[in-house]
């Protein structure tokens, strides 16, 4: 499974990406305006700096904006940038336009196998189940995300499935049971993975045992 980070702060990417695990970057709106930043500046930056896809908010209403919008983001990096388009009817159009243009989507606000099945066949490079959202409504999101895997697998679409609005490092864990081909996680939930108490004193009783060792 790989891994992305949801995230628009230019120094957490730059921090994860130098661990040499990031794979891509989700962000959107509400991620970028917390950095203060102009939208292209912010996108562009991340594009520079991750290796992988960079996922980027088309915010029209309608079919025809969001292909507008997803060609003039395109334009930054054709092999990097995916266009978040949300799940609905005119998203749909625009999926279906721009797979045939070549131009990487991904169909976000998916919360239902029905929505994953029309998504990959309007040709979606990835769909993104949002699991927290789920959760916090009382229903199970991580069971979207096997179906998602299964129904993908057993017809063979090319799209994959990305585990996201994820909350905590168990999230992660079940994303990689159900199958999801990228799990994209908040920067203080990679900090969370990292960690573990026996490693914590591990580590530290090594360094202990190693100042005890006699010196020349």
């Amino acid at each position: 499974m790989k891994i992305f980070i949801d995230s628009a702060d230019i120094k957490e990417i730059r921090d994860v990406a130098s661990w040499g695990i990031l794979a891509g970057v989700t962000t959107n709106p509400t991620l970028v305006s917390k950095t203060g930043r102009p939208l292209r500046d912010c996108i562009a930056e991340i594009v520079e700096v991750v290796e992988g896809p960079v996922s980027v908010e088309a915010i029209s209403p309608d079919a025809d904006g969001m292909v507008k919008e997803a060609r003039e983001w395109a334009e930054l990096d054709r092999n990097k940038v995916a266009v978040k388009i949300p799940m609905g009817v005119e998203g749909l159009k625009a999926v279906s336009r721009l797979a045939k243009e070549g131009i990487m989507t991904n169909v976000t606000l998916v919360f239902s196998p029905n929505q994953v099945l029309l998504a990959s066949r309007a040709g979606a490079t990835f769909v993104s189940p949002f699991i927290g959202r789920l959760d916090d409504i009382s229903h199970d999101g991580m069971e979207v995300v096997r179906d998602a895997v299964a129904l993908i697998e057993y017809y063979d679409f090319s799209t994959q499935v990305i585990a996201a609005s994820i909350r905590h490092p168990l999230h992660v864990v079940e994303a990689m049971r159900a199958g999801a081909h990228i799990a994209t996680v908040p920067y203080d939930v990679l900090v969370k993975m990292v960690r573990h108490p026996l490693t914590d004193t591990g580590i530290k009783k090594f360094y202990d045992d190693y100042q005890k060792i006699p010196k020349k």
